[in-house]
């Protein structure tokens, strides 16, 4: 019996998992992989489409207290943002019988969701844990994986990420950085 507690505990964390484990298509500094999915309202969200834009995807589920805690800083920042060149997609990890109670949830919330289970191409796989929310740049690359254990999720943690990111910041580093000799431009 006191073997089994070791290999308990091993699998436990490995359930719960670490904020730097839980997607590990997805590492910081590389390639966002493909993802393409029908949103809740039919539109299809495809990542590649979304070049020149920062990306933010949200890991979560209805039966996640901590995702359901992040969900107002997300709207909240997606409706400063969008106009701006934010796009996100929630990635509901719940069961596909509860499609209704994501929908229900949704209906609080502007930025789009979609069931994980819906993926057409899912290059980043199932979490480990939840909630994840990755930030991706407008050439495709993973900038950040917020978990809260490590980044708790406010407005303030996404702006200090995804805000520098942005083009028309971006440009303005960009002449600071260079004498003002060249606008920020997306390959």
């Amino acid at each position: 019996m006191r073997a089994i507690w070791p290999v308990a505990i091993v699998a436990t964390l490995a359930l719960v998992g670490l904020g730097r484990f839980a997607l590990a298509a997805a590492e910081v500094g590389q390639a966002a992989p493909a993802l393409v999915v029908q949103e809740l309202d039919g539109q299809t969200f495809d990542l590649s489409a979304l070049r020149g834009k920062v990306v933010i995807v949200h890991f979560w589920a209805t039966w996640c207290p901590p995702c359901r805690k992040e969900m107002p800083a997300l709207d909240a920042f997606y409706r400063r943002h969008h106009g701006e060149g934010v796009e996100m997609i929630g990635l509901s990890a719940d069961r596909p019988h509860d499609r209704a109670e994501v929908r229900k949830v949704m209906r609080s919330y502007r930025f789009p969701a979609a069931m994980l289970d819906d993926a057409e191409v899912d290059g980043f796989g199932k979490p480990n844990a939840l909630p994840v929310t990755l930030v991706i740049d407008g050439n495709g690359v993973v900038r950040a994986s917020l978990t809260p254990e490590e980044t708790p999720l406010t407005e303030k943690a996404l702006a200090d990420v995804v805000v520098p990111l942005l083009p028309r910041q971006a440009a303005s580093h960009s002449r600071e950085d260079r004498g003002g000799s060249k606008p920020y431009a997306n390959p």
